[in-house]
C-alpha cells in the first residue's frame, strides 16, 4: 500500500468521523428548534419536520400568567452582563500584575490559583450560602454577580497570563522611557493587543451565568428574581402535563444570544483560545 493510498484512507476516515460528530451535534439542536414550532405539548414526534408550524409557543412565553419568562430573561441578562464586565476587569488586572511584575508571594499566588481552579465550584455552595445569608444577600441579584465576578480570576488568570506573556516586554520598556506610567501602559498597549483574549474571556464569563442553574437555584428564592434556568426547570417540574414544546421555544430564545455572539466573534474567539495556550 503506497503513501498516497494511506493518506487518502486517513483523510477519508477523518472526514467520516467529522461528519458523524457534526450529525451528533446538529441533530439534537435541530430537533429542539423544530419542536418549538410544532403544535401541541408532546416532545415525541413521528417526523423530524412538523406537519404544520405554529408560533403560539413563542407568544405564550410572553403572554402566559403562569410564568414570567420576560422577567427571567431580563434578570439573567443583567446578571450575565454585569458578571462578565466585572469578572473580565478582575481577570485583566490580576493577570497583568502576575505577568508584568515580580513581587514576594507571586509564585505562591499562582500556585494557589491553579490548585483552587481544579476544584468544582459546587464544593463551595454551603459556605457561600452561609456567607451570603450572614450578609443578608440571599435572594438578590447582587449576590449572584459578586460570586460570579469574584470567582472569575480562578478560572481565567492563568490563561490570560499566558497570553500577556507573549506580548514583548520591550514595548513596556519603550513606553516607560517615554514617561508612561504602568496604568498608561496597561490601557494604551496591553488592552489593544489583548482584544482576542478579552473577547474569549468576556464570552466565557457571559455564558457561565447565562446557563447556570445550581447556584441560582440555591440563592434566588422568589419567582420574580429567578433566572431562566430556574424558571424553565420549574416549568417542566411543577406541572403534571409538562409542556415540552413550550420549553423548546424558550430554549431557542435562550440559545439565540450566545449563538449570535459566537458567530460574530468567532475569529477573535479562536485567536484568543490559541494565543492563551501558546506560553504559560
Amino acid at each position: 500500500m503506497g503513501i498516497k493510498t494511506r493518506n487518502a484512507i486517513r483523510l477519508t476516515a477523518s472526514y467520516i468521523t467529522l461528519v458523524i460528530i457534526a450529525i451528533g451535534c446538529i441533530y439534537p439542536a435541530l430537533w429542539i428548534v423544530l419542536a418549538s414550532f410544532r403544535p401541541g405539548k408532546s416532545l415525541y414526534s413521528k417526523t423530524l419536520i412538523p406537519e404544520s408550524f405554529t408560533l403560539s409557543h413563542y407568544k405564550e412565553l410572553f403572554t402566559s400568567q403562569s410564568f414570567l419568562f420576560g422577567t427571567w430573561y431580563m434578570n439573567t441578562l443583567k446578571i450575565a452582563v454585569f458578571s462578565m464586565i466585572i469578572g473580565t476587569i478582575l481577570v485583566l488586572l490580576t493577570s497583568y500584575a502576575v505577568s508584568r511584575f515580580r513581587f514576594k508571594g507571586r509564585q505562591n499566588a499562582l500556585s494557589t490559583i491553579l490548585v483552587l481552579g481544579m476544584f468544582p465550584g459546587f464544593m463551595s455552595m454551603i459556605a457561600l450560602y452561609i456567607l451570603l445569608n450572614s450578609l443578608d444577600l440571599l435572594n438578590t441579584h447582587a449576590a449572584m454577580i459578586i460570586v460570579y465576578a469574584a470567582g472569575a480570576p480562578l478560572g481565567g488568570t492563568l490563561i490570560m497570563k499566558g497570553f500577556l506573556d507573549t506580548i514583548p516586554r520591550s514595548l513596556d520598556e519603550a513606553a516607560k522611557i517615554d514617561g508612561a506610567t504602568n496604568f498608561q501602559i496597561f490601557r494604551r498597549i496591553i488592552l489593544p493587543l489583548s482584544k482576542p483574549m478579552i473577547t474569549y474571556m468576556g464570552l466565557t464569563m457571559f455564558v457561565g451565568p447565562w446557563v447556570d442553574f445550581i447556584f441560582a437555584r440555591l440563592v434566588l428564592r422568589t419567582k420574580e428574581n429567578w433566572t431562566l434556568a430556574v424558571g424553565l426547570w420549574d416549568l417542566v417540574n411543577s406541572t403534571q402535563d409538562s409542556n415540552f414544546t413550550l420549553f423548546a421555544a424558550a430554549s431557542v430564545l435562550i440559545a439565540l444570544p450566545i449563538t449570535i455572539l459566537f458567530i460574530f466573534l468567532q475569529r477573535l474567539l479562536v485567536d484568543g483560545m490559541t494565543a492563551g495556550a501558546s506560553k504559560g
